[in-house]
Parts: C-alpha cells; structure tokens; sequence
C-alpha cells in the first residue's frame, strides 16, 4: 500500500500517460552553448530529475522568435534549426527512463531586453513604456499573426525533436500574459478591450499549436493566477482568463506574480519567509470554474501536503522545481515511503541568483546539481582510507557522507554535543525552519552512511596523531568577528549567534552593525518579535552576499516591519547608550539597548593548518578557509571528499 496513493496515481493528457502528479517545472539557466554541439552537461542535468521519477520534465526558456523575443542569452532557440540536434538527444534522455518530455515555449514581448539591446524593435500589446523606463510599441497585425505562427512551428519541431508535449508561457509577465491582461493591453482593435479580445491572442496561439501538434498531443499553459502588483491583474481576472483556456488546452498550470517586477518575485518564486505550497490557493479557486485539469507550483516540497492538494481536488498535477534540485529524487523517496531520507529544499534562492548572475544551475544543499556529468564519470577510490574530519558543521557533515559513500572509514568529531555547526544557533527561527529540516536530514544520512561520530570533542594536533589517520579534512570553521572600537566589550554587545541562541537578551531598541544576509535576517527575526531595530552598513548598499534573489525578499520584510537603515554608516563607538557613528562626514547617534555584531567571520584557519602535517592526505574545507554560504561549503565538501585517495598510492 502507497503512503500517497493519490500523488502517484496515472493521469492521462490528451493520448498521453504520466505516471504520477510530479512534474518538474520548467526551469531557465541550462546552457545550450551552441545548438551544433550535443550539450552533455546540460543533457545530464535533465536526466537526473527523471531518474528520480518525476513524471514529466519540462525544458524551460524554448524562445519562438530569437530576433524578437529574446530576453537573456543562453536560451533554446525553436527557432533555429540548429537546436533539432540537442534537442533530440536530450528527450532520449528523457523519455528513455520513463518519463514525457515538455518543452517549454516562450516569447519575452515587450521584456525582450536582448533583442532590445540588438537593436530590433520592440513590440507589446500597445504602446507602452515599461516599469525599467524603456519604450515599446504596438505589435501590429502582421507581428501577431507571424507570431503565432512561430508558436505553431516551434511546437511542431519540439514534436519532431522528441519532445511529448509543449508548455506554454502565458504568466510571469512574459508576451501571451501581457496580451491576457487589462492592465497591459489597452488595444482598441480585436486584439484588446474585452476579455474576449484580450484573449484571442494566446487562443489563437493554442489553437495553431494544435494544428501543427495534431490531437491528442497535450498542450499546457502556465498562467499566473494573479499577478499580485497594481500593475497587474488579480485572482478574479484570473480565473476569467482560465475559464476562457478551458477546452483550449490540457492542462492549466496556475503559477503566480510577475517576473519582472522585484516586489512580486519571491511570490512567484516563494521565498524562506514564505509557508510550503504557498499558492495553492490560486490554482484551487481556478479548478472550481473549469473542466481542464489544473496544475499547481510554488514552495512545494512535503509530500504529506502534496498528497493531500491532489485527494482534496485542489491541484490535479503538482509542479516542482526547486526541491528537484534539492533532492532528484524526491518522487522516487516518496513513493517508497522514505520520508526522513529526503534532502530539504531551503527556499534560499541562492540556485536562482547563481543562474542569473553565472549562467550555471547549482544548489546550497545538493553538490551533484550542475556537476552531474563530472560525477557521473567519477572513479571509485584506489583504496579504502581512515578519514579524520575535524568539525560536524554543514561542510563536515557532507564530506562524512560523501567519503563513507565512497567507501572510507570516517570518524566525524564535533566539540559541541550536536552535529550542525553554527547553524543550530538559527533553527528556531521561524523563517529558518528548513535550515532545521536541512541539519536534521544531514544527521540522518551521517548515522545512515556509517560514520563514526565523537561528540563533545575537539580535534588538536595531538589527538589526530594518536589516531593516526590517512586523511585528515578540517573543517573547523569561523568565529565571530568584533569591530576594534570602544565599547565593543560592553554588557550590552552580542553576536549575532548569541542573539539567536537567546533572543531575550534584546532589549527594545536594537542596533544591528553589519546589513550583510546575517545582519538583516537578525533583524527581521527581531523585528518580528517586536523589537526596534535600525541596522548600519559601511557600504552603500545592504548586501546580498551574491544572493540578490534572496534580497528581493529581504527588502520586503525590512519594509514590512519598519526597520531602520543607515547606510554608508560607520560605527566608531559604543557606550551604554548607543552607538556614534560617522556618515558623510558628519557624527550621528543611535540610541540601542542592545547592539548587535554582525560584521562576518574570522576563520579558524591557524586551528586548521596546525593538523596539515600529521596525515598524508590533508583538506581545509568550508569557513576555516573563508567565509562560505552552504553552497559553497557543500560543494567545497563533497569535492574533497570525492578526491581522497584518487591520486594517491
């Protein structure tokens, strides 16, 4: 009997069978470098979410018109017929483990930031300028009609290439939703004014898809439920726009927000302070009023709450995207009713911001993500090996793992009487109840790897020469840095981790120095609980840390709770009643019964380095280096790990 017989029930679109409710969601950031080339890489990036049993994975950012629909580089052009290669190759990957192959067809519309900077036209529903300040103009007939009919003809290479259905970009902004929406599209023609006008547009679009694909072959649409800004339109025009789908299509995708307005784009891409399945609400208001199955996407990741949207009628298919990244196989665990093995999604949207800013998929948790062909090809290790590792925080734990995987002895010591590290000091945040999830599931894959683990004990030099290993990884991570100004050693000055280890110590009136990732979600932490907080920053700006998704979402919640900001702000003292700092010259004060120290780490690296020479193989991993996010620090991990004794003798 299936724990979650609902989840993994067939259904069937059009003349097609998927074999459960979890598809992965199409996801943008794969390089396709060059459509002559085979893209192994990216090939084994997909592959990787269908051995672990999704039922469906969608290839994201397929453009229909590269001149001018193009709004970032490195997308899949339908549009060339150099992409027929990849492409073919790709859905064999695909479909050879069972699963059906989507592509995701997209047109940017009057977003089309590169086709702008190349110096094609613009087009929109109307004539408009947009929220970044740039002009764009009315498609015209001929525009939309050769349009629609590059939807036509991407769809129906998609099906020579392989590909078992097609998904259609009609949310987020994108060129088909702009056509949908009354707050966009002021036409005065029949391509605008009424609902029915706005819609025949992407009507026209589905039902040119369906001539070229044939019946039976499914067509999707993703939507946004509601946009979720002035700008854009709500539920209730929503719901208009999908019963006016239905019968279009086989499935109606219900998304939500607007990718390219920064106050809505961790709605559309739930963040950390955000709850699971988040924007379930929207798709199941919308299954009330049509007859087309319905899916569901956003912050999905507990597959207790997915089995109950899919037996309470709310969602008929769920879309995943990130937690895939988390754990490939997360449908195949789940079906075997192995919940605690399951690695948490954090919702961090550090794989996002990677993907913008570097063009590469990676995620904090998961180091295999966007290194799935270098591992695949990786040789087992020449002998098996004693590994010491000093430090049971987040890099430690997954070097533990990695090397007991790969067939070492491993002996896992930690000072304190927990494994996690640092990051214990958070779990009781509620924003930061994944991170929690995250350590507790590590844990669990440490005891279940077979490492040796020793708590309450600090690895010197002469402890690791009484073991005498063959390996010894450091990962002894970081301690807090204080600023050298008067007062730093006053009563009424914490760490951040002190804070969060007992948060009553913050008095009313908080002073946070530092606006880095750990001094603004302090802040919001205590500004949450009622706290008074204005946070300095040396620095011009508050800092993601690399993480500009994530401070999308930051930026909300300071908004939202009233906390201060002071930036190009330097602390030079601290004394019982405040902090004096120098802005532009000039002297300011700001009174605080608490200050905060929230000014980064100081690595353990001397800690660190006094182990290099008592073992023949030797790492420094994580913090104990340089600071490190979890990405890093897994990744970094994972790596050493899969490196012991591969070279050696």
């Amino acid at each position: 009997m299936l724990k979650y017989p609902h989840l993994f029930e067939p259904i069937r679109l059009g003349n097609v069978i998927f074999k459960n409710r979890i598809f992965a969601a199409p996801i943008s950031g794969r390089t396709f470098d060059s459509m002559a080339y085979t893209n192994e890489d990216s090939i084994a990036f997909f592959e990787q979410k269908v051995i672990g049993g999704a039922a469906s994975i969608c290839v994201g950012d397929c453009l229909v018109d590269s001149k001018r629909g193009m709004s970032r580089e490195k997308v899949i052009s339908m549009d060339d017929p150099n992409c027929e290669r990849p492409m073919n190759l790709l859905t064999a990957a695909i479909r050879r483990h069972g699963a059906v192959a989507s592509a995701e067809l997209q047109h940017a519309g009057l977003y089309a930031a590169v086709s702008r900077a190349r110096g094609e036209v613009i087009y929109g529903p109307c004539d408009g300028v947009d929220n970044y300040g740039n002009v764009y103009y009315e498609m015209p007939e001929e525009v939309i009609e050769q349009t629609i009919n590059a939807f036509a003809e991407a769809a129906a290479r998609a099906k020579r290439c392989g590909f078992n259905m097609v998904t259609l970009h009609g949310g987020h902004g994108w060129l088909l939703s702009q056509f949908m929406s009354s707050k966009v599209n002021k036409r005065k023609d029949r391509w605008g004014g009424s609902l029915e006008n706005r819609m025949r547009f992407p009507i026209a679009v589905c039902e040119a898809i369906r001539r070229t694909v044939g019946p039976g072959f499914p067509i999707e649409i993703r939507i946004s439920g509601s946009e979720f800004t002035p700008e854009g339109y709500d539920l209730d025009e929503g719901v208009a726009i999908a019963k006016m789908l239905d019968g279009h299509v086989d499935l109606i995708h219900v998304s939500a927000g607007h990718h390219e307005r920064q106050e809505v784009f961790t709605i559309t891409h739930p963040s950390l302070f955000m709850e699971d399945s988040c924007n379930v609400y929207l798709a199941a208001e919308i299954k009330k009023h049509v007859k087309t199955p319905v899916a569901t996407v956003g912050a999905h990741c507990d597959p207790d709450l997915m089995e109950e949207i899919i037996a309470s009628g709310k969602a008929d298919v769920i879309e995943i995207a990130r937690a895939l990244l988390a754990d490939p196989d997360l449908p195949r665990k789940a079906r075997a009713g192995k919940i605690d093995e399951i690695r948490p999604c954090l919702r961090c949207l550090a794989c996002f911001s990677n993907t913008v800013l570097n063009l590469h998929t990676f995620c904090a948790v998961n180091p295999l993500i966007g290194r799935e062909l270098e591992y695949r090809h990786a040789q087992p290790p020449a002998e098996r090996k004693t590994v010491l590792i000093a430090g049971g925080g987040v890099g430690g734990m997954q070097a533990a793992i990695t090397a007991a995987k790969n067939g070492h002895k491993v002996i896992l010591c930690e000072k304190s009487g927990r494994l996690g590290g640092v990051l214990r000091c958070e779990e009781d945040v509620p924003f930061k109840k994944k991170i929690k999830a995250y350590l507790d599931y590590q844990v669990r894959m440490v005891e279940k790897a077979g490492v040796e683990v020793r708590l309450n004990t600090t690895v010197t030099p002469e402890y690791a020469k009484a073991l005498g290993p063959d390996v010894i990884i450091a990962a002894l991570g970081a301690r807090p840095a204080r600023l050298p100004i008067p007062g730093i050693d006053l009563p009424h000055v914490f760490t951040a981790e002190e804070i969060y280890e007992d948060p009553a110590k913050a008095l009313q009136r908080v002073v946070v120095l530092g606006g880095g990732l750990v001094g603004q979600e302090l802040a919001v932490y205590l500004a949450g609980m009622g706290r008074d907080v204005t946070i300095l920053e040396m620095l011009p700006a508050l800092n993601s840390g690399g993480n500009f998704i994530h401070q999308f979402a930051l930026d909300l919640e300071i908004e939202k709770h009233g906390i201060k900001t002071s930036l190009s702000t330097k602390a030079v003292a601290i004394d019982e009643k405040g902090v004096t700092a120098e802005r532009d010259g000039e002297t300011l004060f700001f009174p605080a019964d608490t200050v905060v120290c929230a000014t980064g780490q100081a690595p353990l690296s001397d800690e660190a380095y006094a182990l290099a020479e008592i073992a023949p193989e030797f790492y420094v991993i994580g913090d104990c280096v340089e600071p490190k996010n979890i990405m890093q620090a897994t990744a970094m991990a994972d790596a050493a790990a899969r490196t012991i004794g591969r070279y050696s003798s």
